[in-house]
């Protein structure tokens, strides 16, 4: 575990489908909520074609945890 985590916000990539999860969060968006600036999405057409190598790659990149949101 990294030391920086601990003070510090998690660093969240978020793959959200488009038909359901990132619609939701478009809605809110539109009724002005915000959500932390720490958490970054990625609409996706289908969260079933998500390639592994993705998640993996976003480890990578220095992300803390992934969320598949479909």
């Amino acid at each position: 575990m990294r030391d920086d985590i601990m003070v510090s916000k998690p660093r969240i990539l978020g793959f959200l489908c488009h038909w359901c999860c990132y619609a939701a969060a478009d809605a809110a968006g539109v009724a002005r909520f915000q959500y932390p600036p720490h958490i970054r999405v990625i609409r996706v057409m289908c969260t079933g074609r998500i390639d592994p190598v993705f998640i993996l790659e976003g480890f990578l990149q220095g992300a803390d945890g992934i969320f598949v949101g479909g």
